[in-house]
């Protein structure tokens, strides 16, 4: 078993500066990985004996404009080692795209579309990269904090004032 920090160790030497600072303590500690490299550092961390990581626990997305970045949020288990680890990439709000994890993890496929549904990002690589919650055809990406929903969607209004009223 690894705390965050031989976590860390690990992926930084066999990654080097693709593997950021450790941040938090605890676990809520994070590492950032540079957005190009997170396939192979997933990879590597499923199949590397001393990590283990056989489980994606949560895939999530994180929208941060006033730095124009989507955040995509992997929280990684290991049930063999009892040990976790969180690694986060960046990715331009205006053009968002990662390779995929699908490859590493096949249970990522169906995380991977709902931040692609909810905020825009592109999986490269994913093998059905289509909207998960919304309709084909909704706009936009309704996570996003710069987000505004249409007023109507197919002539079908999408207030929901009348629905609170007691």
């Amino acid at each position: 078993m690894l705390d965050a920090a031989g976590v860390h160790a690990r992926l930084r030497d066999r990654f080097g500066e693709a593997i950021g600072p450790l941040t938090g303590s605890g676990r809520d500690a994070w590492q950032r990985v540079d957005a190009a490299q997170i396939a192979l550092v997933c990879r590597f961390a499923k199949d590397d004996p001393a990590l283990a990581f056989d489980c994606l626990s949560c895939l999530s997305g994180v929208d941060w404009p006033k730095r124009e970045v989507i955040e995509v949020v992997y929280h990684l288990y290991s049930y063999r080692l009892r040990h976790w680890g969180v690694l986060k990439v960046e990715t331009p709000r205006d053009a968002p795209g990662v390779p995929t994890v699908s490859g590493v993890w096949p249970a990522a496929e169906w995380p991977e579309r709902e931040v692609f549904d909810l905020f825009g990002v592109v999986f490269d690589g994913h093998p059905d990269l289509r909207r998960l919650l919304m309709p084909e055809d909704w706009p936009g990406h309704p996570l996003r904090k710069d987000f505004v929903e249409p007023e109507e969607y197919h002539g079908i209004s999408t207030s929901r004032a009348s629905l609170l009223r007691p």
